[in-house]
This record gives C-alpha cells, sequence and structure tokens, in this order.
C-alpha cells in the first residue's frame, strides 16, 4: 500500500478512542499526518480520562500501521492531549465521565483502602479525580488521606477538602470523630444527594464512592441519582469473607449497577525481613469467586508494614511510590479503566449527539 495521508487515515479509522469507543477519526482526534516515501508520523489526541490507556492506543496504532505499511522504515505515533466538554450525568448536575462504586459485602476487608488508593493511581496517571465517602457510619477516608477540618459552602456550593488537587467530601467532615451516626433511610439518602449534587466537584474524569460495607440503602440511592459505570468488589480470600462478597455482587446486579470485577485485598503479606510472601487470609478466593460469579477479577493486594503504617498515618498516598505495593496498585487502576472502556465499546449503538473537539 502506498504511503499517504488517505491510506494512514484509513488505517487510523481502526483506532478507537477508549472514552468514546468511537474511531479516533470521526472526533478530529487526528491531530497530524505526515507522510514521506518509507517515513509516517501520526499524532493522535485523547483527553485525560483515557490516561491509563495511552500505552494501549500508542501501541495498537504502532502495530495496525506497520501491518498496513511493511516496508515503512520509521512509523511514529505520539499520544497528545484532546479537550472535550464533559457531559452533565444524571438529574443532580454532576459533570463526571466515570462514576465507580467500590463497595465490600461486609466490613473490615479494607475497602477503604482500595478505593482511595486507586483514585490516588487514577490521579497519578493523569486522570481528573474526586473521592467521595459515601461510608457514613464509619467514615475512614478523612484518616486514610490526611484530612481534617470542616466543609465549608459557597454560593450554595459545599467546597470538598482538597488533598494535592484532588477534591474529597465526607461525613467525617461534618461530625466530631468520636460521635455516632444514627441516621434512618431517607436521612441517609438526602445526604448521599448532597454529596453528589450540592458539591463543587468541578469537572471530573472519575469520581470514587467508598461505599458503605454490606447490601444497604446508598447502592439504592447512587442507582437512582445517577448512571454509574460500575463497581469494584473488594473481598480478602478467605471463605467467610466471600460469602459475603457474593451478596455484594447480588445487590449491584439487583440494582443494576454494572460490575466491573473483583479485587482480592490483603491478599499475602509481604514480610519485610526475608521478602517473602505468606498467605495468612488463603489465597485465590476472590479470583475463583469472580469466576464463578462470571465478572473480571482485577487483581490482587497483598498486605505489607508500611501499607499499615501510612494508613495510620493519613499517608496512604504514599503507597505509590513504593515499589514493593506500587504495581499491584496501578494494575487494579489500569484494569478499571480497561473494563470502562470495554463496556463503552461493546455497548449497543445509540443516536450520538454532535460531539464538539
Amino acid at each position: 500500500m502506498m504511503i499517504d495521508q488517505s491510506s494512514v487515515q484509513n488505517v487510523l479509522q481502526n483506532i478507537l478512542d477508549p472514552e468514546t469507543g468511537r474511531p479516533v477519526t470521526q472526533s478530529n482526534q487526528v491531530k497530524e499526518i505526515i507522510c514521506d516515501v518509507d517515513q509516517i508520523r501520526v499524532s493522535i489526541g485523547l483527553t485525560s480520562h483515557s490516561a491509563p490507556l495511552l500505552q494501549d492506543v500508542h501501541d495498537q496504532a504502532v502495530d495496525r500501521l506497520r501491518q498496513a505499511f511493511p516496508n515503512a522504515t520509521t512509523i511514529a505515533v505520539n499520544i497528545v492531549g484532546h479537550e472535550r466538554i464533559v457531559p452533565q450525568i444524571g438529574q443532580v448536575g454532576l459533570r463526571c465521565r466515570s462514576v465507580i462504586a467500590v463497595g465490600s459485602g461486609k466490613g473490615g476487608v479494607g475497602k477503604s483502602t482500595v478505593a482511595t488508593s486507586l483514585a490516588y493511581s487514577l490521579k497519578k496517571m493523569g486522570c481528573r479525580v474526586g473521592l467521595m465517602d459515601a461510608d457514613v457510619y464509619g467514615p475512614s477516608v478523612p484518616q486514610l488521606t490526611g484530612t481534617s477540618g470542616n466543609l465549608q459552602q459557597q454560593d450554595g456550593k459545599i467546597q470538598p477538602m482538597l488533598q494535592n488537587g484532588m477534591p474529597i467530601v465526607s461525613i467525617g467532615f461534618m461530625v466530631p470523630a468520636d460521635q455516632a451516626i444514627i441516621w434512618r433511610g431517607p436521612m441517609l439518602h438526602s445526604a448521599i444527594t448532597q454529596f453528589i449534587r450540592d458539591t463543587a466537584w468541578g469537572e471530573l474524569d472519575y469520581l470514587i464512592i467508598d461505599m458503605p460495607p454490606g447490601t444497604g440503602d446508598v447502592a439504592l440511592t447512587l442507582s437512582q441519582l445517577l448512571p454509574l459505570s460500575g463497581a469494584v468488589v473488594v473481598c480478602t480470600p478467605q471463605k467467610v469473607a466471600l460469602l459475603d462478597a457474593v451478596k455484594a455482587v447480588a445487590m449491584f446486579r439487583k440494582v443494576k449497577i454494572p460490575l466491573l470485577g473483583v479485587v482480592e485485598n490483603m491478599s499475602g503479606f509481604l514480610c519485610p525481613d526475608n521478602h517473602k510472601r505468606y498467605d495468612i487470609f488463603g489465597s485465590g478466593g476472590a479470583r475463583q469467586m469472580a469466576e464463578d460469579a462470571n465478572i473480571p477479577f482485577l487483581g490482587d493486594l497483598p498486605i505489607t508494614m508500611k501499607m499499615r503504617e501510612r494508613g495510620d498515618e493519613g499517608t496512604t498516598q504514599e503507597n505509590l511510590q513504593d515499589p514493593q505495593i506500587a504495581p499491584y496498585i496501578d494494575r487494579i487502576a489500569y484494569q478499571v479503566a480497561r473494563r470502562i472502556a470495554d463496556q463503552t465499546r461493546l455497548a449497543p449503538a445509540t443516536p450520538q449527539l454532535p460531539v464538539l473537539g
């Protein structure tokens, strides 16, 4: 095939934008095509929502071009930024591309640690991320992120706490740490609605929601307020936790929230003395449960002494710089982004509104 702009453009029609599921050639995302006798240079624009998948798009484009133009001596694909209006979702005014609920069948499995780590990892990859602590009865996010103080209002909007630029909202910023929350369903619904509708989140790629453990009212409230991209279920390997995790899976299915997959937390202890891994809670239980439930396994997350210490100190973000644990967290974040992109790509075709940019 002769190398020219038209033939290169035709090849790039097979490259799908992870965010929209549509060819990058349809949304002004092919920024530049430079062709010579045996050289091809291409620039493709992706939004920050697709930041975890930049390498995938790059590699796919290079492979497609190599297959189409085997005689080309140089094939260079450059991924650049692309701006697109963030849509308003639901009826609550939230401007966010993907909302992810992180839940568990029972408490004590490290759900809040996984939710916080997922938010930090996506932010590190270049996404605009918000973190909402919907675990009203046991808010852990303020402790894990090292944030404190009282939420303020400005122009009728709750001003979230900021942790290195990431907006965070939690009931823990509204009541003293030693005060119990005793709310019935309507009060809980009102609080969750206010957190989403009345908070100055700004424009987000991902809103991570740390759910209460179990199968209570919050999932139903969220499903009524806005379309969720999906849920992540966290459990530990032992059987007693898996039994409850199955109930959480059933709950999300019942309220029609897509299951992105399962994370196995505390999947082994990494000993600092001999660097061996000990499966103190068993191993592989969550993977098997995911397989039995026909949902993806997103990855495992072992526990280390440093992880525990950072959680107590409010420095969970430092896990993302820890070479022993960061690869596990980043792999889970990548898999979550990959699953959302796959869902978008495989969704039934619907009439599309004009895309600006």
